[in-house]
């Protein structure tokens, strides 16, 4: 070990960090305001990361299909349960979200997927798709759990997991792929040499964290899932719509974690189930910021990234398990400083 290679240690942490961040942000975001551990969160990191690289390649996702399905599944439950009270302009409404704008980004896809089309369009493309299966996702798996206990939350957010990986076994296989890089190009400053991709990843890293905190404090949906977070009762007796609130948290976290996939797969090899490990440690992140706190998740989860790092050099081995082993201290004095606390009645 001498500086050089320290440096370099700590650049590579921190771009891993950075990514780690986005995800433990989104980790956060989606408990506080429905209660959901978004074990999934990995597959939206997949999805958007292999649906990039194979539209890059020529080749079409499935996951554009499945959005359509989700979609058509999402207007079977938007009719059962406003059977009671359907009017014209409400099934309007529900077929444009659910069907008619899931088919014209299906059209797109076929369209741009036999052109190798640019990688903006491409980012474009897969991010819609991934934001579509994570609306559909939270309409037909969480919504109608909306009231349950934060445990039945987590057996379907097991089930989902499960069910998404296996899936996308289905549309990408079970060989690894790679995108191009969002911004080509390199320089160096001094022994590091920063290369285009590295600096996408600091600077969306950047503006989405400073967009998600102008969103909070300035917007009135960003204002919104704040008081959803803090008191979910308060906020429906305020006339807050909790089930607005989730979807908007779906939605973001299922950006995030396609926009950071896409941030991934040009710099290493993904399979249909790396992103199982990687919002693992996004979630180690989350875990560390008490599920509650953004900026100390974001601490963290450059922490992670930097000891996942230097782990990879000392004993690569092991650098999973000392990555995860960084929970047992927190969680322990956690529960040895937290009181007991019951859970939120709605």
């Amino acid at each position: 070990m001498n500086t050089t290679i320290m440096l370099f240690l700590l650049q590579d942490g921190i771009t891993n960090g950075a990514i780690y961040a986005l995800l433990g942000l989104a980790l956060v975001l989606v408990f506080a305001v429905t209660r959901v551990i978004l074990i999934p969160q990995g597959e939206f990191v997949t999805y958007g990361a292999l649906t990039y690289a194979s539209l890059a390649s020529g080749q079409m996702p499935g996951t554009a299909k499945l959005a359509l399905a989700m979609g058509i599944v999402a207007l079977a439950f938007d009719l059962f349960v406003a059977r009671k009270t359907l009017h014209g302009r409400l099934i309007m409404r529900s077929m444009l979200a659910n069907i008619v704008l899931p088919a014209i980004v299906l059209a797109a896809t076929i369209y741009f997927a036999g052109q190798k089309p640019p990688v903006a369009v491409c980012i474009a493309l897969s991010l819609l798709i991934v934001a579509m299966i994570g609306l559909f996702l939270y309409r037909i798996a969480f919504q109608p759990l909306a009231h349950t206990s934060v445990l039945v939350l987590l057996i379907a957010s097991v089930g989902v997991h499960l069910a998404l990986q296996g899936l996308g076994l289905l549309f990408f296989g079970a060989e690894g792929q790679r995108g191009p890089a969002v911004l080509s190009g390199a320089f160096t400053a001094g022994a590091l040499r920063f290369t285009g991709q590295s600096l996408t990843v600091y600077g969306i890293t950047i503006a989405f964290i400073v967009g998600l905190w102008l969103f909070f404090g300035l917007t009135l949906y960003g204002k919104a899932l704040r008081a959803t977070a803090v008191n979910r009762l308060g906020a429906r007796l305020a006339g807050i719509r909790t089930t607005l609130s989730g979807q908007i948290a779906f939605l973001l976290a299922s950006v995030i974690g396609a926009l950071s996939g896409i941030m991934i797969v040009p710099i290493t090899t993904l399979y249909y189930d790396s992103g199982f490990l990687i919002g693992l440690k996004g979630f180690v992140a989350a875990i560390i910021g008490g599920l509650v706190s953004y900026p100390l998740t974001a601490i963290a989860a450059l922490f992670v990234g930097i000891v996942e790092a230097f782990s990879s050099f000392y004993a690569s081995n092991y650098k999973e398990v000392i990555v995860f082993m960084l929970l047992i201290p927190v969680l322990l004095l956690r529960s040895l400083a937290a009181p007991a606390v019951e859970e939120e009645k709605d």
